[in-house]
């Protein structure tokens, strides 16, 4: 429990760092808009609930897959590949910004990143 704790506490630290960067703000809000679209298209053109409907977006931005909901009509199958495409450098972008929060934070700490070399 103590290491879940100080790796989110890692996590929400590089978090915060990257709010500090435009591009990161810039990533983050278009991430939001995605996540809206998707699910807005989801749940009018598939038909999901609006619960289902975020988490098949946030399933597909990730590329986690969710084998218990997938697309049914033509249009939301070619929506569906268009969106991932799309999403993976967009989410891509937004771990890259994190990552390197969490590096900047425990480098001006004078600490070394945890699995680091010399």
């Amino acid at each position: 429990m103590i290491s879940f704790l100080l790796t989110l506490k890692r996590m929400l630290t590089g978090l915060f760092h990257a709010f500090k960067e435009k591009n990161f703000r810039t990533l983050f809000i278009i991430t939001l808009l995605m996540l809206l679209s998707g699910t807005l298209f989801y749940r009018e053109v598939e038909q999901f609930t609006w619960i289902d409907a975020l988490f098949f977006s946030v399933m597909t931005l990730t590329t986690v897959g969710a084998a218990e909901l997938a697309p049914h009509t033509t249009l939301g199958k070619l929506f569906t590949i268009v969106y991932t495409f799309a999403g993976i450098g967009v989410i891509f972008g937004v771990i890259y910004y994190v990552a390197k929060g969490i590096h900047f934070s425990t480098a001006s700490r004078g600490k070394k990143p945890p699995n680091s070399e010399s």
